[in-house]
């Protein structure tokens, strides 16, 4: 499996280049599945949310970068329908598109449903994270990103599939919170790698490589 870890999607040329690299292939030959689940365990979020992710319309460029095919993954029903049926559905994907929300939210339900379990089997996919669907790849999304309160795990651990930790929206305009000072806090609790990255910025992981991609800014800080 390849990484693009994003915090607002593909949102400039340069991380539209990485997503192309990763494929392999254009865009326009690659079968594309979104997962909107992440949005339904934040409270900030409601049903529009998962509408505007899934219909292209959020301002977070992923479903609408034009996929020979798209389809809807729901994390909450894969329980339900058995693994047998869905996971032909992943093997013919060549890319999975995870929208935000709440990182731990999401991190149960990959866990509830089996996703986490099969990922390392499909080396071929693409992971293309947004926000919450970049943390949960982390070891640590950081006492911060926690929203549910207990959190859904009982900790702020995610999957820990790369080894370092996300902090997204770097200054952003509508989240006055997201300072660089406010990074570099989050970071000291850590205990692993962090990373801030601003909507401009994601990362890309292949086969172990960490490749930071930005138009804008970020910086990393070691434990």
């Amino acid at each position: 499996m390849k990484l693009l870890l994003t915090s607002a999607g593909v949102t400039n040329g340069s991380i539209h280049a990485a997503l192309l690299k990763l494929l392999g292939k254009p865009l326009a030959d690659a079968r594309a599945l979104c997962i909107p689940t992440a949005g339904y365990g934040h409270p900030q979020c409601d049903p529009g949310h998962a509408w505007r992710f899934i219909t292209g319309t959020a301002g977070t460029p992923m479903v609408e970068l034009g996929w020979k095919s798209l389809g809807v993954l729901e994390l909450t029903a894969l329980p339900s329908i058995g693994r047998e049926r869905w996971l032909p559905w992943l093997r013919e994907a060549d890319v999975l598109l995870v929208n935000g929300g709440d990182a731990l939210y999401l991190c149960h339900w990959m866990r509830e449903s089996g996703l986490a379990d099969v990922l390392t089997s499909l080396p071929h996919i693409v992971w293309v994270g947004l926000s919450a669907g970049s943390m949960v790849m982390t070891p640590r999304i950081g006492q911060e990103f926690v929203e549910s309160r207990p959190p859904i795990t009982g900790n702020d651990n995610a999957l820990g599939v790369v080894d370092f930790s996300i902090f997204p929206h770097l200054d952003h305009p509508e989240l006055p919170e997201n300072t660089l000072a406010a990074a570099a806090t989050w970071a000291a609790a850590l205990g692993n790698p962090g990373y801030a990255i601003d909507d401009a910025t994601a990362i890309s992981v292949r086969d172990g490589v960490v490749d930071v991609v930005s138009e804008g800014h970020w910086k990393r800080f070691d434990p």
